[in-house]
């Protein structure tokens, strides 16, 4: 899988950035605390424990949990039923999506760990 070049990979990265921001500056304007915030920062990326499993499990399991669908909704719930550790959660979780895609870290292909939507990391 060829590497993403140009002007899409920097707007993709610059998306990555644009959520990772946008996560920490309502995560720190709702008055969250930093100790969750650095204990779960890198929680989604425990969905690689599916690669146990085999390339294909191992893909869909992380793509689930590093796709934005799932904190959005889970985000929304929480402001919508007034659950604060909900909406806390849905940041930590976008803003760690956020970091990946600004670093290039994209979706995952079933033919290998290393491929992604972004690149041949």
């Amino acid at each position: 899988m060829p590497a993403l070049a140009g002007l899409p990979r920097l707007l993709l990265r610059l998306e990555g950035a644009a959520v990772l921001a946008a996560s920490l500056v309502l995560y720190f304007d709702q008055g969250f605390g930093w100790l969750l915030l650095v204990l779960l920062a890198l929680a989604p990326d425990l969905a690689m424990i599916g690669y146990a499993a085999g390339e294909r499990v191992g893909a869909a399991a992380y793509d689930l949990v590093h796709t934005e669908a799932l904190p959005i909704a889970l985000g929304v719930v929480g402001v919508l039923a007034n659950r604060n550790l909900a909406v806390q959660l849905a940041l930590i979780w976008l803003a760690h999506i956020g970091a990946d895609r600004l670093l290039g870290y994209g979706l995952k292909y079933p033919t290998g760990f290393r491929d992604t939507h972004l690149q041949r990391v």
